[in-house]
C-alpha cells in the first residue's frame, strides 16, 4: 500500500485525482465480483442427434417432442435418471454424472466429464473439444455399436468388455488406460457408457418411428407406454440385457500344436479365399490393400453428404418455370431443408474420414494383443468396420491358426523388418 501511495504522489495533482479514482473503481467492480461471482456456467445439455433429425426430415416441433421424451426418460447429462425397466445403476451413473467435485466423504465425482467428454462429447456422441485432433475419431456411443468385444458382431458388449478397454485403453488410438482408477470408478464409467448408448439408440429410435406414423397421428408420436416401452425401449434394453449370452464359444488351442505347422496353414487361410485376409491387410500384411472405405460412424454423415450434394445439383437443375404454385412451394421447402441439413452437418458432425486395415506387421492390435482377443477379432469381424466375421467360413479350431500366423508377422524377415535389406543379404539368411 505505501508503494502504490508513493507512485500516486509522484504524479500532478489531476493526474493524481484520475489515479484515486481509477483504483477506486476497481475495488468497487472487484468487490462485486467477489460477492456475485463472474457468471454462472450454464447447466450441461445433451446435443440433439441433428444429422438422423434431418435424415428423417423432422421439424422443429418433432425435435422438440423428441428432445422432451429424452429428458423425461434420461434426466440431464447432471441429474441423470433411468425408468428402473432399463436396469442401469443409477447410483453408479450418479458418481459419473455431472461437474467434476468431491462429496461431503471427498468421494470424487463427475468422472466422465473429467475423463472423456474432451473426447467423447457431453452426449457421448464423439464430439468432445478435442474430437477433430485425433485420428481415428473417438467413439460415438450413440447407435449402440461397439468394436472390441467378446461377444458375436451383432451383439452388445458384456461390462466386462466395457471395463476391460476401460482399464487397458485402445493400442495405437488415443484412448488411454485408467488403470490408476479404483475399481468402483471404472465400474462406474462403464455403467454411465451403457447409459449414453441405451439413451442414443431410444433417440434414433423415435426419430426414426415418425416415419411410420399414419397420417392421422399428423406427425405427433404416440405417448403412451405401450408405444414408448414396447416399441421403442423393450428392444434396446433386451439387447443390452443378452450381451452376457452372446460370449463367443472359443475351442481351446490344442497343447501339443505344432507351432511351424501351425503358421504355415494360418498363412494359407490368410491368402485363401475362405478368410481372404489379404483384400484388406495386403499381400505383406502392411495394410495396403482394400483401403477405400468407411467405418459405420462415418458412413452415416458420408451418406447424408452425398443426400445434400445430390439434392443440391438436382435443385440446380430444377426449373420453376413450368411449376404449379404447389410445386414451386414444394420445392423452396426442399430447398430450405437441403440447406439447414448442409449446416447440420457443418456443425454436428466430423469430416468423414476412411478406415485403414490393421498393418500386421506392426504388432499393435487395438482390441487387444492377447491370441484369445485375435481370435474374437476374426470370428467374428469388427462391427461398425469393414473387418468381417471368418464365423460360417472358417472352422472354429482353424482361426488358432490365423491367430499364429498373425502373430508371427512382426518376426517375419520376409516382410517389413527385411524389406531394407540387400536382396544378397536376405538370400544369405
Amino acid at each position: 500500500m505505501n508503494n502504490v501511495m508513493a507512485w500516486c504522489c509522484a504524479f500532478g495533482p489531476v493526474q493524481r485525482a484520475r489515479v484515486v479514482s481509477l483504483l477506486g473503481l476497481m475495488c468497487v467492480v472487484s468487490a462485486s465480483l467477489l460477492a456475485t461471482g463472474c457468471g454462472q456456467t450454464p447447466a450441461a445439455t445433451f446435443r440433439l442427434n441433428l444429422v438422423e433429425s434431418s435424415k428423417q426430415q423432422l421439424t422443429p416441433s418433432q425435435e422438440q417432442q423428441v428432445a422432451t421424451i429424452l429428458a423425461a426418460l434420461f434426466g440431464t447429462p447432471d441429474e441423470p435418471r433411468v425408468p428402473p425397466e432399463i436396469n442401469l445403476d443409477v447410483a453408479k451413473l450418479k458418481l459419473a454424472a455431472g461437474p467434476v467435485r468431491s462429496d461431503i466423504v471427498g468421494r470424487k465425482n463427475g468422472l466422465y466429464r473429467e475423463h472423456c467428454a474432451h473426447c467423447h462429447g457431453v452426449t457421448g456422441d464423439g464430439m468432445g473439444p478435442t474430437a477433430a485432433f485425433l485420428n481415428p475419431y473417438p467413439r460415438d456411443y450413440r447407435p449402440g455399436v461397439f468394436k472390441f468385444k467378446s461377444t458375436e458382431r451383432a451383439d452388445k458388449p458384456t461390462h466386462s468388455d466395457l471395463v476391460m478397454v476401460l482399464r487397458k485403453g485402445l493400442a495405437g488410438s488415443s484412448m488411454p488406460s485408467f488403470a490408476l482408477l479404483s475399481d468402483a470408478k471404472i465400474d462406474a464409467l462403464a455403467e454411465y457408457v451403457k447409459y449414453l448408448s441405451v439413451r442414443g439408440q431410444v433417440e434414433l429410435s423415435l426419430m426414426r418411428a415418425y416415419f411410420e406414423l399414419d397420417d392421422e397421428d399428423e406427425g405427433v408420436l404416440p405417448q403412451s407406454r405401450e408405444f414408448l416401452f414396447e416399441e421403442i425401449i423393450d428392444p434396446v434394453t433386451e439387447m443390452w440385457a443378452a450381451a452376457d449370452d452372446a460370449i463367443i464359444d472359443v475351442p481351446d488351442m490344442p497343447a501339443d500344436l505344432d507351432m511351424v505347422a501351425s503358421i504355415a496353414k494360418g498363412k494359407e487361410l490368410f491368402y485363401g479365399n475362405k478368410a481372404n485376409c489379404v483384400k484388406c491387410h495386403g499381400v505383406s500384411g502392411l495394410g495396403d490393400g482394400q483401403a477405400n472405405d468407411y467405418d459405420d460412424w462415418n458412413k452415416v454423415v458420408l451418406q447424408a453428404q452425398k443426400t445434400v450434394d445430390g439434392g443440391v445439383k438436382q435443385a440446380e437443375k430444377a426449373s420453376t418455370w413450368d411449376m404449379s404454385a404447389e410445386e414451386r412451394d414444394e420445392h423452396r421447402t426442399e430447398l430450405a431443408w437441403l440447406d439447414r441439413f448442409e449446416t447440420v452437418l457443418d456443425g454436428n458432425a466430423l469430416r468423414p474420414r476412411m478406415i485403414r486395415p490393421r498393418n500386421l506387421r506392426q504388432g499393435v492390435y487395438r482390441g487387444g494383443m492377447r491370441p484369445l482377443d485375435l481370435y474374437y477379432r476374426i470370428h467374428a469381424g469388427i462391427n461398425g468396420a469393414p473387418m468381417p466375421a471368418a464365423k460360417g467360413t472358417v472352422p472354429p479350431e482353424d482361426i488358432w491358426h490365423i491367430v499364429n500366423y498373425i502373430k508371427s508377422l512382426p518376426y517375419d524377415f520376409n516382410g517389413t523388418l527385411g524389406v531394407d535389406r540387400p536382396m544378397v543379404a536376405r538370400d544369405r539368411m
